[in-house]
């Protein structure tokens, strides 16, 4: 099982929504979730000191077919409850490995969990989004990401909408324009924000947020 979540604007809120799945789907997993982090934000809002050193995907995806079978559960760091988090590591993501990356985490024996954050042009997050099963566009009501997500490279399975208030824009208007259904609305609240400032998101996960996603789980 693999979702993976994106946006086509900046700032919708895309990992903070990847990180509270992957945690949901822990829950309900014997052997976990995993958290899959093309980012780069992973670390920060799962409450981890920023430590330039970390080893993550873009060095697998740089070593190529040198990295043994393993090579990819070795930089699994656990983050808590159940989710081991693989890190965007240092570097460019190497986008001539990205459907052998797609592969093997097709195969994976826990569910996964991709935050690919804004994806545009050709690039790993592309493949990636593009081959997931269940492919999650994290938006805002706003005309500016609603017209990059229309010409994005990858067409989402569902929207998962991130709500403000004084938007003019509602969920309705947002299938009518994408095309496709709208599976969750989360809302833009004080307390989401707390958990993620405070580093707190992995261990303290709103309850609010976590009934907001139960569709989208």
């Amino acid at each position: 099982m693999v979702v993976c979540c994106w946006s086509a604007k900046g700032g919708a809120g895309t990992t903070v929504v990847a990180t509270a799945l992957a945690l949901m789907l822990a829950r309900d997993a014997p052997a976990g979730a995993l958290l899959v982090d093309l980012a780069g934000d992973g670390p920060a809002v799962a409450g981890l000191i920023d430590d330039p050193s970390m080893l993550g995907v873009s060095d697998w995806l740089r070593e190529g077919a040198l990295v043994p079978a393993d090579g990819l559960a070795r930089l699994e760091i656990a983050v808590g409850r159940g989710v081991a988090l693989l890190p965007r590591g240092q570097g460019p993501l190497a986008v001539e490995r990205a459907h052998a990356l797609a592969a093997v985490l097709a195969t994976h024996p826990r569910p996964v969990v991709v935050d690919a954050g804004v994806i545009n042009g050709e690039s790993v997050a592309v493949v990636v989004a593009a081959s997931a099963p269940d492919s999650l566009l994290v938006t805002r009501p706003c005309f500016l990401a609603l017209r990059r997500a229309v010409v994005a490279p990858v067409r989402p399975s569902a929207v998962v909408l991130v709500v403000e208030e004084g938007r003019a824009l509602t969920a309705s208007d947002v299938e009518a324009v994408l095309g496709v259904p709208v599976r969750a609305q989360v809302m833009v609240t004080a307390q989401v924000a707390r958990a993620v400032d405070a580093g707190v998101l992995v261990s303290r996960l709103p309850r609010s947020l976590e009934r907001e996603l139960r569709d989208a789980a």
